[in-house]
């Protein structure tokens, strides 16, 4: 079966433009269920449990072994095993597409998955910071004086000033930018589908000193392409720019836990409290339905209840 999960995960990457990190949550949903198959094939025989038996086995497994009654099995399994409901919603959701993968190739016969329901993830509310913390959290780097620090007001700057998802800031290449009038980003999101995104003076700015000061210093007299980079003049991981981060979230005070996302979330709920339409930040974020975008309006609706609590005399 897995040579099936690898074809699955190229169409997702060749024909679909699927990210990086979607195939890599795929391909692990794809392997435990295959693990659970073979499991479920061989609980009656005696099996040994070493690694190349084991592989030997989900080598070996057919597509034909997926019925409706080992989904639901397996559905079962997750759900004693108390994984989070969100979680379970996404593995339940790779098996779905991976069995329509199957019956469109001809592996199957029937999709025993078309009368399953995929469980309802609760939608997670976002927690954005406060304009005063975002505040506190980009002046933390000029705390510092070094390549790094510079480097690291840039890429802050650059988060909150257009709401990119972490991976696409760290894809981001010096032809990315538009420095002149009317500065903007263009960047690939999700699905591969480009977008341009106005940058305001003060992340220009940043970006400037940044490429005219500290990148060279970094990069040394290596030859790279990437915009934001290591002190090993390397691209910067999404990782390494999570510890930076989170790093400088820890030294500004802040208590809140505090993700790259943390960010984009900010962006967004910035903006519609600032009279942003939800249109217009819909296309700034990238979502390609505006019901992901409408989960920012509760919070900005609740942020004008509050001010309305506070100010009215009445309330």
């Amino acid at each position: 079966m897995l040579d099936r999960v690898e074809e699955f995960l190229h169409y997702l990457s060749a024909e679909r433009g699927s990210s990086k990190n979607t195939i890599d949550a795929y391909r692990n949903d794809l392997n435990g269920f295959a693990k659970f198959a073979a499991n479920t094939q061989t609980s009656t025989t005696n099996v040994g449990d070493n690694g190349q038996n084991k592989r030997a086995e989900l080598d070996s497994l057919e597509a034909q072994v997926i019925s409706r009654q080992l989904v639901v099995h397996y559905l079962a399994d997750l759900n004693e095993r108390e994984y989070a409901k969100a979680t379970v919603a996404r593995k339940v959701a790779a098996v779905k597409s991976f069995c329509s993968f199957l019956l469109d190739g001809g592996a199957l016969s029937s999709n025993p998955t078309t009368e399953i329901e995929s469980p309802r993830a609760p939608k997670p509310v976002p927690h954005p910071l406060s304009t005063n913390e975002i505040d506190k959290l980009l002046r933390e780097p000029a705390t510092l004086d070094t390549p790094e620090s510079v480097r690291d007001t840039a890429m802050l700057e650059l988060m909150y000033a257009t709401g990119m998802r972490v991976t696409e800031l760290v894809s981001l290449n010096l032809d990315s930018l538009h420095m002149k009038k009317n500065a903007y980003v263009r960047c690939v999101g999700k699905g591969a589908k480009e977008r341009i995104i106005p940058v305001h003076n003060n992340a220009t700015s940043a970006l400037e000193r940044y490429i005219d000061q500290s990148r060279p210093i970094l990069i040394k007299s290596r030859t790279q392409s990437a915009l934001f980079v290591n002190r090993r003049g390397e691209r910067l991981t999404r990782q390494g720019f999570w510890l930076i981060l989170k790093n400088y979230a820890k030294s500004a005070g802040i208590k809140a836990h505090v993700t790259p996302h943390t960010l984009r979330h900010s962006f967004a709920t910035h903006l519609l409290r600032g009279g942003a339409s939800i249109r217009d930040v819909q296309e700034l974020l990238g979502h390609a339905n505006v019901s992901t975008t409408q989960v920012y309006t509760q919070l900005a609706d609740q942020h004008l209840r509050d001010v309305y609590e506070s100010i009215h005399p009445r309330a």
